[in-house]
């Protein structure tokens, strides 16, 4: 994808020996089974940057890197050496950045001291959410070379604009699947959808991976026979959009403090997103997410969304308003220009 940027700031994103291939996204060819730019490609695609998993071709390409830890930590400490030799702006952040995934990671002694260590020692730190900000904050012991910069999405560009006309939304999209992590709440989000398409006679949609188990675990949920519409097949990422696009709302109840991809997702469809506390949910529609409210107000925002349709149609024009100031790809290419210009030479 074009970069969205009129100046000469390029950024790249190294994930050493990750699984994702290279891509350069300053190119007006696009491979349609390349990675799309969301979640951490997106700080790339923003700039016109470029996506690595080999050291030595972030290091070839000169340009800023935001470095992501996963794993051990062990390539990225190695990675981060090699940049920082060879005077390339270097900011860090964990790939993995729900809370319930940074208390994972770092509860093995020597993964927490590498990861202490390549926090200090690195140019600077960019949390995706605000909670991760706040633990490099504590690690550096101060705000100096630390920001919060949300994962952008490519609201300002057409091709990524997925929205239908209002008339042709009908449904729930739930937009959780996880079974097995408790912060995902995605039985408690499948019985609240349950109880708000009783009280709209709306059609409920989830996707679920889980096989018999999964299978097992809706059936017990007592949906009405033709209320609940179960897609078991994987698909792109562009296909998943035309699903999310046909429908009404999002609804969620993710409390796992993510940078937000089921609602950046929703936001390219202009479609509404209830619950979930990401940052994204929290940015582009602070009145709508799941931080301070129960579940019965969450129920009750959704209703209020599907059976008015001139509070609906606001909550779709200040979401798209929001994600224009704080997360479009022109936006965010200018807080990273200027955040590597004040860090590039610590």
């Amino acid at each position: 994808m074009e970069s969205q940027r009129d100046g000469g700031f390029r950024l790249n994103v190294l994930n050493p020996r990750g699984r994702d291939p290279e891509q350069h996204f300053g190119s007006t060819s696009e491979d349609p089974k390349a990675h799309p730019p969301v979640n951490f490609h997106a700080y790339a695609a923003c700039t016109g940057g470029s996506f690595f998993r080999d050291t030595r071709r972030a290091l070839e390409a000169g340009d800023p890197v935001v470095l992501l830890l996963r794993g051990d930590f062990d390539e990225s400490a190695r990675a981060l050496l090699a940049l920082r030799k060879a005077r390339v702006p270097v900011a860090v952040t964990l790939k993995e950045t729900g809370l319930h995934q940074i208390a994972e990671q770092l509860r093995d002694r020597s993964r927490l001291s590498r990861f202490l260590r390549i926090v200090g020692e690195a140019n600077g730190c960019i949390g995706p959410t605000p909670e991760a900000a706040e633990l490099y904050r504590t690690v550096r012991r101060g705000h100096e070379g630390i920001v919060f910069i949300p994962t952008p999405y490519p609201t300002d560009d057409p091709r990524w604009n997925f929205s239908r006309p209002f008339e042709e939304r009908r449904g729930i999209f739930v937009g959780t699947r996880e079974w097995d992590v408790p912060s995902r709440n995605h039985s408690a989000a499948l019985l609240a959808a349950r109880r708000i398409s009783d009280l709209t006679n709306e059609k409920v949609t989830v996707y679920d991976f889980a096989g018999r188990t999964g299978a097992r675990l809706l059936a017990e949920l007592g949906f009405e026979s033709d209320r609940l519409e179960v897609l078991t097949r994987r698909t792109s990422y562009v296909d998943y959009l035309r699903v999310v696009a046909r429908h009404r709302i999002v609804f969620q109840l993710d409390t796992s403090f993510v940078p937000g991809q089921v609602a950046g997702d929703a936001l390219l469809c202009g479609v509404p997103c209830v619950g979930g506390n990401g940052a994204v949910d929290c940015l582009s529609s602070p009145e709508l997410c799941g931080t301070g409210r129960s579940l019965t107000e969450l129920i009750e925002i959704a209703v209020e969304l599907l059976q008015d349709a001139t509070a609906y149609r606001g909550a779709v024009a200040a979401a798209r308003e929001r994600a224009a100031e704080r997360l479009s790809f022109r936006n965010v290419a200018r807080q990273l220009e200027t955040f590597f210009g004040a860090i590039a030479s610590k």
